[in-house]
């Protein structure tokens, strides 16, 4: 079993649970993990890959052979990754520019879905600009996105003042005048967090159908102990693993995801879950359901 895992606790836990079952494990090292995207939902790469879950949801809309295991490798509050220099707040992010790495960019549609929902932005009167494709071959960006010239780099083009605002999480530049346009963005985050029931989350793991099918002794005993392993160290308040801690964040996120024109059509979020227990031949309360 391929497996591509930027945790390491969960790559140790996986293993050791993939060994125990009789069958063989290979971590392939690939950092950051999004570079696997491509190839694991090609079909070309690892059985099992940390997934951002706006990739996970342009897969499935385009019926490829993608199924959600439901792991969280990553989440995280998500409102102070929209930032600005100067005096603007988010207030005026109509008619101005914002940046963002990808459309698809989990992170991204998190904080639009905010923009729209707590602040009545109307996206399109946004002057977007990306900078990067998907990870899902076939997707483009809306027509009412803009993508930046060839060679731009996102924290350069904000820190140089050619867009407005940015949307950045890791990427997010260390320099002074940055600052969250969302005034106490923590604060904000904790609130929506309480009125929700969840965090946002970014990274789920993924694993092919043909995996699913082919070894579901292993699958079944790697997922048992990752989500021990996630348990015991979660990325948020609250680890939300297993099919219905998911069922919140996941069904968030695909709402906000098809209002913006990052799928094609509506993902409803049984739809994942009786993937996958098709796939494995096993109840949805196996997985956590």
């Amino acid at each position: 079993m391929k497996v591509v895992l930027g945790r390491d606790d969960l790559a140790a836990a996986a293993e050791a649970a993939v060994k125990d079952s009789g069958e063989q494990f290979e971590r392939l090292a690939v950092r950051p993990v999004h570079k696997a995207s491509r190839g694991f939902v090609d079909g070309n790469g690892p059985d099992v890959c940390e997934l951002a879950i706006v990739t996970l949801l342009q897969a499935v809309a385009q019926d490829r052979p993608v199924l959600l295991l439901p792991v969280t490798a990553l989440g995280r509050d998500q409102h102070q990754t929209l930032v600005t220099l100067g005096r603007l707040t988010v207030e005026d992010v109509e008619g101005r520019s914002v940046g963002v790495r990808a459309w698809s960019q989990t992170t991204g549609v998190w904080v639009r879905g905010f923009l729209t929902e707590q602040y009545g932005v109307d996206l399109r009167k946004v002057d977007w600009r990306t900078y990067e494709g998907a990870h899902v071959d076939g997707y483009e960006d809306p027509s009412w996105v803009t993508r930046a010239p060839e060679g731009s780099k996102l924290p350069a083009d904000f820190l140089d003042g050619r867009v407005d605002f940015g949307i950045m999480g890791n990427e997010l530049p260390a320099d002074d005048r940055v600052r969250t346009a969302i005034a106490d963005a923590r604060r904000v985050a904790a609130e929506w967090s309480a009125a929700t029931g969840f965090t946002p989350v970014n990274h789920v793991l993924g694993i092919t159908d043909a995996a699913a099918r082919e070894n579901r002794a292993a699958v079944l005993a790697a997922y048992d102990a990752m989500r021990k392993a996630a348990a015991a160290a979660p990325t948020a308040a609250i680890d939300p693993s297993g099919f219905e801690g998911l069922r919140g964040p996941v069904t968030r996120a695909a709402a906000y995801a098809l209002e913006q024109e990052v799928i094609a059509r509506p993902v409803d979020y049984d739809e994942l879950v009786e993937r996958t227990c098709a796939a494995l031949g096993v109840p949805a309360s196996r997985l956590g359901g």
